[in-house]
Formats: structure tokens, C-alpha cells, sequence
């Protein structure tokens, strides 16, 4: 299985989309800060939303489609606002 997720930082806010196929594993990678892109000092990231795909392939272009078009981050961010911290 393959997976798009989001994380909110507690501190911050900031929301990250990602793809991954171990949640579990790289919601530690992002907390320990083995990830350039959600390096912070303080606070942890948490999940927020996610969606499965048996296809790799589907992910990327799932991934692809949300982070590359302004319109699907506000659509998926009017979606899930009553989930983000």
C-alpha cells in the first residue's frame, strides 16, 4: 500500500504533504529530523489526513496533482479544516 499523507506541525502550524508506504516510519523520520524540509527545533508534526493506494503509481500522481496545483492544496486544507490543530 501506498500512502499520501498530511502533517501539521504543533508549533507552527505549517502543513507537509508527502508519500510514503510505512506511515509509521516516516512520521519518526520527519520527528527525529532526518528530513531537510521539516526540520524544526521544537514541537513535533502529527498526521492529519491521509489516503491509500494500492498503486505507486496512483500515489505519485496523486502527490503530484495536489502539491502542483494551488486550487487542490486549498480544496484539500477546506476539506480537512476542522482536523488541522
Amino acid at each position: 500500500m501506498y500512502y499520501i499523507y498530511v502533517i501539521q506541525h504543533t508549533k507552527t502550524k505549517q502543513i507537509y504533504i508527502g508519500r510514503t508506504n510505512d506511515l509509521g516510519r516516516r512520521l519518526r523520520e520527519h520527528n527525529a529530523g532526518q528530513q531537510k524540509a521539516t526540520l524544526r527545533k521544537e514541537g513535533k508534526w502529527v498526521f492529519i489526513y491521509c489516503e491509500v493506494y494500492r498503486s505507486k503509481e496512483d500515489a505519485e500522481r496523486r502527490e503530484r496533482k495536489i502539491k502542483q496545483h494551488g486550487n487542490n492544496i486549498r480544496w484539500l486544507k477546506d476539506r480537512i479544516k476542522n482536523s488541522l490543530l
